[in-house]
């Protein structure tokens, strides 16, 4: 049974959330929270599997809420929610530790698997929201990663060339064929990639070559 916490300051929206989760036999809502440091509160005690955490809240935003639980509640998964498609709050919240950030339209059976997906220790991100992260947040440089020089935590070269191809929104076959590799050593690669930058994921790995200056920003998140 996945214990799932709510976490938005609207009732009628938790209450929704509640029901488009209630018909799964494996999920249980065990609680509501109408602001973040409510949720966090809850979380404490309620020891949920997921908390399904709306960003925009008072209080305590969905932001703060998703730093607090991982320092304080490390085994409540964050599946952040948002009105808005694109804006600082998706990079912060997955900086923060949050598992999954999907926008609030979603419908009841993609809500209902990211859950699932986020309680089984893997990233949920929409495929829209990462693919706008990449084109629409960051730009690859020009010159390509040619040594291991200000790469960060001893990446090899190669691992450089494949984490700047991430950024561009290549897909592990897209990198096996711009660098001539298989796909198993791509993957392979991207392990070790992922392990040195204490990254969970692609989304996370987009976010890290912005900060460490792999990849320079093309325009704020902003419309």
């Amino acid at each position: 049974m996945i214990r799932v916490l709510i976490a938005d300051d609207q009732p009628l929206v938790r209450r929704g959330l509640a029901l488009i989760l209630a018909p799964d036999p494996g999920v249980e809502v065990v609680g509501e929270a109408g602001d973040g440091a409510e949720a966090v509160a809850l979380a404490g005690r309620l020891r949920p599997d997921v908390v399904v955490m709306d960003i925009r809240m008072p209080v305590l935003d969905g932001v703060g809420a998703t730093a607090e639980l991982a320092r304080t509640v490390p085994g409540a998964r964050v599946l952040a929610l948002s009105t808005f498609d694109m804006d600082e709050y998706v990079v912060a919240a997955l900086r923060a530790g949050a598992y999954g950030f999907l926008p609030k339209d979603v419908s009841p059976e993609e809500l209902t698997a990211a859950v699932r997906t986020v309680h089984a220790g893997e990233a949920a991100v929409a495929p829209r929201l990462l693919t706008r992260l990449i084109s629409a947040y960051v730009r690859t440089p020009a010159r390509p990663v040619s040594s291991a020089a200000g790469l960060p935590g001893g990446l090899t070269p190669r691992e450089g060339e494949i984490w700047r191809l991430i950024a561009a929104g290549l897909d592990n076959t897209g990198i096996a064929e711009e660098l001539d590799l298989s796909v198993s050593t791509v993957k392979n690669h991207i392990t070790g990639l992922f392990a040195k930058l204490g990254v969970r994921d692609r989304a996370q790995a987009v976010i890290e070559a912005y900060e460490s200056g792999l990849v320079v920003a093309a325009r704020t998140l902003h419309p």
